[in-house]
């Protein structure tokens, strides 16, 4: 059933509520808006009108998370939930995130005007924390939503030294009660949300939309690589022990095993530290950050055992002492094949091709499948850029993005044990 405003409307609906969510930042210069910041109030007080106007019930929950609710054909039913985050990396695009906030509201909206119940509520969740900059901890607006809040990061400080349990009573937000925000299975049907592709392949391939198979699991890993430092004048090429020549040859080998590989693995060398850091000196000790993300939880860790080898190798023909240490790792998160069929029922429908494809970023979904199965629509975004203020979104393809999901919404059919 296609939106009585037609095409193109929600879009430019949608394109002027990001232009107008994008201004609330902690600088003119460029867009930041973190986890319980003054823009983060600022920023949710909007999204709460704007729920509100669409005819939903709006509130402000534990975490700060924004949470509206539009009642089914009778008061208390389980909901379908869909949404994203509204906090930002510093210097960030408008679109991660916001879109699926604000496309969602969009959807909402219409079928309020056009006086549509369905056999379900609608919930839309604007997720107070998705990114981790504040407290480099990701995902803490949904994972207080999934009931997996982790309390030992509210003793995390920021930059200023500020802790996460001081920024929520700076906020008006108390604490303690972070676990109110918890749902249960039973009151949810499932999570669905729409979100920029933040990569290249649906712009290559002309489609505005695409159907997301599995939000791809990641892991972290520290080196670091001990040679000997030494005069940089003295010191034969034969005889050195130069730790940054090695970790060159690493980030060489990541990339190589990587590129080699076409089922979707992707490394990346993000961060390099050398010391003493000086010209004059060969570097005696160099630490670097490797990130390596697969659409499998068994691809990946044979990946990492590969590289690690390769590594180890290096250091060892290098006369280098090598650390390896695990930072981070997250599993990876299969999109349900129920809810991906019908996300796909409505792209077809909308007159799309249906193009599967993996998401390479972390998305709230990896904490919501603790409480719920998951599903997600990607939109094109011009470059495949993100976290970047160039980060855009087309109006037309913010209209089929949000056409396509008012269609998957009114045609949502639960599981029957849902």
């Amino acid at each position: 059933m296609r939106s009585t405003l037609g095409r193109s409307m929600l879009g430019d609906e949608i394109v002027g509520r990001i232009n107008q969510l994008g201004t609330i930042s902690e600088a003119a210069e460029h867009l930041a808006r973190v986890f319980l910041s003054a823009e983060h109030r600022i920023a949710a007080d909007l999204l709460m009108s704007w729920m509100e106007d669409a005819g939903m019930a709006a509130h402000l929950d534990g975490i700060g998370n924004v949470c509206g609710r539009y009642e089914g054909n009778r008061p208390g039913l389980p909901c379908l939930m869909l949404g994203s985050h509204y906090d930002t990396v510093r210097d960030a695009g408008k679109w991660d995130g916001p879109l699926g906030v604000i496309t969602a509201i969009a959807c909402v909206a219409d079928l309020n005007r056009r006086g549509v119940r369905l056999p379900f509520a609608v919930e839309v969740v604007g997720f107070a924390d998705e990114e981790g900059v504040r407290f480099s901890s990701t995902l803490l607006g949904s994972r207080a939503i999934a009931g997996t809040f982790d309390e030992a990061v509210l003793d995390a400080r920021d930059a200023s030294g500020v802790s996460m349990r001081e920024a929520m009573a700076q906020f008006g937000l108390d604490s303690g009660r972070i676990g109110t925000a918890a749902r249960k299975r039973s009151e949810l049907h499932a999570y669905v949300e729409l979100h920029i592709e933040q990569g290249p392949v649906l712009e290559q391939r002309n489609l505005p939309v695409g159907v997301v198979t599995a939000i791809a699991g990641a892991t972290r890993l520290a080196v670091s690589l001990s040679g000997l430092a030494g005069h940089a004048g003295t010191v034969p090429m034969a005889l050195r022990r130069d730790a940054l020549a090695g970790a060159a040859e690493c980030i060489v080998a990541v990339e190589q095993f990587c590129g080699d590989d076409d089922a979707g693995l992707v490394g990346t060398v993000g961060a390099i530290t050398a010391m003493p850091g000086a010209t004059n000196v060969i570097p005696g000790r160099v630490s670097f950050t490797l990130d390596v993300r697969a659409p499998t939880d068994d691809h990946r860790r044979l990946a990492v055992a590969g590289i690690v080898r390769q590594i180890e190798a290096i250091a060892k023909r290098r006369e280098l002492s090598l650390q390896v240490d695990i930072t981070h790792e997250n599993r990876t998160v299969p999109c349900a094949s129920w809810l991906k069929a019908q996300v796909a029922e409505a792209v077809a429908a909308e007159g799309y091709a249906v193009f599967e494809l993996p998401s390479g970023a972390g998305h709230d979904g990896m904490a919501m499948i603790d409480v719920a199965d998951v599903a997600m629509l990607f939109v094109r975004c011009r470059g495949g850029i993100s976290h970047n203020p160039a980060e855009h979104v087309a109006s037309a393809d913010a209209d089929a993005g949000a056409c396509v999901l008012l269609r998957f919404i009114e045609n949502f059919r639960p599981l029957p044990s849902s």
